[in-house]
């Protein structure tokens, strides 16, 4: 989001205080923000109602972009986001690319699809016998950067063609017309 916003020094990110990996990260993601200069405010929700109210408070702070911690419940609230997101054009981002889908600018993180598939493997192996406790702990290593253009273009921002071809995919709509990396490069 920095590289596609240099000018923005305002960000805001909202975590749901229920879900602790997502609030433990509050000092590398500060420490991150202070080493590169920008003013990053935090704010919380764990209901729709809660949502509504940050993004009150982001328009009353004037935030410059929107980083929304990773949730199953904010993901399950996707079409709400989206919709506040545009209301008050603030670039937002989330770690799964089925927020990009539904209008918001982007996201980077890991493929879901990807981990699913390796529950099935991991399932799998015990059904076959396997004692989880021999196991191999796994970390995801595909991860996935998802850009919506029309969203981009609705906000009047211009993606650079460095990020642009740094993209997996690229949503041209927000009803999930894509183009892959490979079809970009063609066009």
């Amino acid at each position: 989001m920095h590289e596609l916003l240099p000018k923005a020094t305002r960000f805001a990110v909202l975590v749901n205080p229920d879900n602790a990996p997502s609030t433990e990260s509050f000092e590398r993601v500060k420490k991150a923000a202070h080493d590169l200069g920008l003013d990053v405010l935090f704010f919380k929700a764990s209901t729709s109602a809660e949502i509504d109210a940050a993004f009150t408070a982001m328009a009353r702070e004037r935030v410059d972009a929107l980083f929304i911690g990773g949730d199953s419940f904010f993901l399950g609230r996707r079409v709400q986001f989206a919709t506040l997101a545009i209301r008050d054009r603030l670039p937002a981002s989330f770690p799964a690319r089925e927020m990009v889908e539904t209008g918001l600018l982007m996201s980077y993180g890991t493929s879901l699809a990807d981990m699913f598939r390796q529950v099935g493997i991991y399932t799998g192996s015990i059904l076959n016998g396997a004692k989880p406790t021999e196991l191999p702990v796994l970390q995801s290593t595909k991860f996935e950067f998802v850009i919506n253009l029309q969203t981009a273009r609705s906000l009047q921002i211009e993606i650079p063609p460095t990020l642009l071809a740094r993209a997996d995919e690229v949503f041209l709509t927000h009803s999930g017309s894509r183009a892959d990396a490979s079809s970009r490069r063609v066009c």
